[in-house]
């Protein structure tokens, strides 16, 4: 074993002697236990029933897509666990999450409508040709209202943008956010006659409410028309879809069918976005069809763009039309891709790059003429975007900036991932969380114009963005106002389609300070080695980290809940309850299923009365895609679960637990990011080597402040993905559109 941090004591790891409890407790201090440890074997330490499913048979939710059950390449993530096409009905109860969902899009169509009045969209699309420019234009001018979606207009001029605010003494009046209103649900007689549809087709009739709210009132008519719009649910995959229309259609659907050549081009790019792509290489989008057994992939391509069913880019092609020029361009530059993605992604995407260009042109500030003289404040003065970049101590600097503007009487606001990340920061900090910062749930004031009343606003966790989140958050935000993305770029990127902060920092779109203030202490070191590609020795003398080395995943299983359950607790003073398990995915046999199973039968074992949870589960609630809140059960009753969630109490549905909640001692990565405990026991087996990445394991690794264990089985593929493997590229656009903005000249 190489590159470990010392202190521990790598070797063959001691038989376990299930059944003698006090041999068990001396071999724990010999070569091959946890590191001076002082652990006694749980009584039921071996997990006996972990059979690949959660102790209450939760579904592999949280985004799971059918077959994958690492996170490593941006699938999980967190994101909602409606992953499964057996579903239960919405019914009309509305959850917290679906009215905090129709809060989002209520803000961004009043975002939308406040364009529109001023006199058309933003100008965006300038590397658009042809028919997607037209697509592009035509989507604008239905979404703003000011169109039929039957014409295809040219879009509008930009709107001039409201006057940067003058400087005041005093924050000036702001209207409050207005409240987060219902979700719509379908209509009963909607829902029943989409029941029917399903039932005659031999679908799951569980999938009518989804269907419903998803297609409209005429929804049981679409069905019948186009059988494979049943692919716009999540969870159902091209088999299913395609049993469900020969069941109506019979001999009139074949694989070549444009219904169904359109509907899985789209589906192609929503699985593509699941896994972090706003766009995809045309060439990808029909291999995939091809896979899929559509006759003539390239034709239906057309036929998806020319239906208006995705747009096409052709992002860095050289516009001159000098004949000279074109042909130097075929004979020394690489062919320009054709990319291809959906409206929702591709208008957010240009959105977002217009939006940051608006704030990166805004010029000195004289309000911060006082400022304290800081990198980030002098930053901040002269330019209206700036990235901040550093790892879990450089919070601090971010969170000192926005003291720093409340001191010369601005207003500012710092806004964070999760509630663990915002409650790290210290009750004295008036922040937010991201999700509460654009539902309006107790944000700032919004102006007459319905964006924020902020002069500064600090985005803490900023590679958490994904591009609709950021469009979101952009709009949002005045003229004059100073927005700072602060992160570490070394952690996973978001779970959503995107990679905001790294495609920001990419472009060069803003001035970029880069924190001095180093992650102290063992875990600090261990992890900032880990960021430059180093797994390097620290020096260990409080075991503040531990290396565990396991043979195989069963011995995983109970060397983890033995560190869990006892070792950690009796050694630091860390209860149960506030350690977290990491581990690379869903299934395996010492996957998050697994490891619940086996720490719920240690820690809080019960029959699972309540919908396969008892009071006192801890659990992973997926209120909404690309959220994961940790929590504990506390009651059950008629309406469904009820749950304390970082010190709120929250109700899931019973038509809601089983498609966003799990058990959650343990967790995935893409879970964790954006929280810390004060213990963290990674978990990687032997099946684990395949999907680590440096980001994942800098990730995972930081997740404990002040105890780490490591339960290692996968001998030398640890270093050699902190080393050699990068996270897995994504198809972006962000970047390119920055730039061309950025290098326009400004009208």
């Amino acid at each position: 074993m190489t590159a470990l941090p010392r202190g521990e004591t790598p070797g063959p790891s001691a038989d376990d002697d299930r059944d003698a409890s006090a041999s068990a407790a001396a071999e724990d201090l010999e070569p091959g236990g946890p590191a001076g440890l002082p652990a006694q074997p749980p009584e039921d330490a071996e997990a006996d029933g972990p059979d690949g499913q959660d102790a209450g048979g939760a579904p592999d939710g949280a985004g799971e897509t059918e077959g994958e059950d690492t996170d490593a390449g941006g699938t999980d993530a967190g994101s909602t666990a409606d992953g499964s096409p057996a579903g239960g009905d919405a019914g009309a109860s509305v959850s917290a999450a679906e009215a905090e969902l129709a809060a989002q899009r209520e803000l961004r169509a009043r975002i939308e409508q406040r364009k529109a009045e001023k006199g058309g969209a933003i100008e965006a699309g300038g590397k658009l040709s042809g028919t997607a420019a037209d697509l592009l234009a035509a989507v604008r001018a239905v979404e703003s209202g000011t169109s039929s979606g039957t014409a295809f207009f040219d879009s509008p001029a930009p709107a001039p943008r409201r006057p940067a605010p003058e400087p005041a003494s005093s924050a000036r009046p702001a209207a409050g956010p207005e409240p987060v209103r219902p979700a719509r649900v379908a209509a009963p007689e909607t829902v029943a006659a989409v029941r029917a549809v399903l039932a005659e087709g031999g679908a799951p009739e569980a999938l009518a409410a989804r269907v419903a709210a998803l297609l409209g009132e005429t929804a049981a008519d679409v069905l019948r028309e186009d059988p494979w719009q049943l692919l716009s649910v999540p969870g159902v995959r091209p088999e299913q879809a395609d049993g469900f229309a020969r069941a109506l259609l019979g001999a009139e659907c074949g694989p070549g069918d444009e219904r169904r050549t359109v509907a899985l081009v789209g589906w192609v790019l929503q699985r593509a976005a699941l896994q972090g792509h706003t766009a995809l290489d045309a060439a990808e989008v029909r291999a995939a069809l091809a896979e899929h057994a559509v006759p003539a992939p390239e034709e239906a391509v057309r036929h998806a763009i020319a239906e208006g069913a995705v747009l096409v880019f052709h992002d860095g092609a050289d516009e001159d039309e000098g004949g000279a020029g074109e042909e130097a361009a075929e004979q020394d530059a690489e062919p320009v891709p054709v990319l291809l993605g959906l409206d929702r992604y591709a208008l957010a995407e240009e959105s977002l790059a217009d939006g940051l260009a608006r704030l990166a042109r805004s010029g000195p500030d004289a309000r911060w003429r006082d400022a304290p003289p800081t990198d980030l404040t002098r930053a901040v003065a002269e330019h209206g975007l700036v990235a901040h970049t550093g790892g879990e101590a450089a919070r601090g600097e971010a969170v000192a900036l926005a003291g720093a503007a409340r001191g010369l009487g601005l207003r500012a606001a710092v806004a964070a991932y999760t509630e663990n990340g915002r409650r790290r920061l210290g009750a004295d900090v008036p922040a937010y969380t991201l999700t509460g910062l654009l539902s309006g749930a107790g944000g700032p004031d919004r102006d007459e114009d319905g964006a924020l009343a902020l002069d500064l606003l600090v985005v803490l966790d900023a590679p958490q963005l994904d591009v609709e989140t950021a469009a979101m958050l952009v709009e949002a935000l005045p003229d004059g106002c100073r927005l700072v993305l602060s992160g570490d770029p070394g952690v996973l990127w978001s779970a959503g389609a995107g990679r905001v902060f790294a495609d920001v920092l990419a472009a060069r779109a803003c001035p970029q300070v880069a924190s001095r203030t180093p992650d102290s202490g063992p875990i600090g070191e261990l992890v900032s080695g880990i960021g430059i590609g180093e797994l390097v020795p620290v020096e260990a003398p409080g075991k503040e980290v531990v290396i565990v080395p396991v043979r195989d995943a069963g011995e995983a299983v109970h060397r983890t809940v033995q560190l869990v359950a006892d070792s950690v607790p009796r050694a630091f003073g860390v209860p149960a309850e506030e350690t977290r398990v990491i581990t690379v995915g869903h299934g395996g046999s010492a996957g998050t299923r697994a490891l619940n199973a086996a720490l719920k039968q240690r820690l809080n074992p019960g029959p699972g009365r309540f919908g396969g949870f008892d009071p006192g589960d801890r659990v992973a609630h997926a209120p909404a895609p690309g959220r994961t809140v940790p929590g504990t059960v506390l009651s059950a009753d008629a309406e469904g679960l009820h749950l304390e969630c970082e010190g709120e109490r929250v109700l899931v549905p019973k038509d809601r637990v089983e498609t966003t909640l799990r058990h959650g001692w343990a967790l995935t990565a893409h879970q964790a990011v954006g929280m810390r405990w004060p213990a963290a026991v990674v978990v990687l087996p032997g099946d684990a080597a395949g999907a680590l990445d440096r980001a994942w394991v800098y990730t995972a690794f930081g997740r404990g402040e002040r105890h780490l264990s490591v339960v290692h089985g996968v001998d030398q593929a640890l270093p050699r993905a902190v080393s050699e493997s990068l996270p897995r590229p994504r198809t972006t656009r962000l970047r390119a559109l920055l730039e061309s903005l950025l290098a326009a000249p400004e009208e």
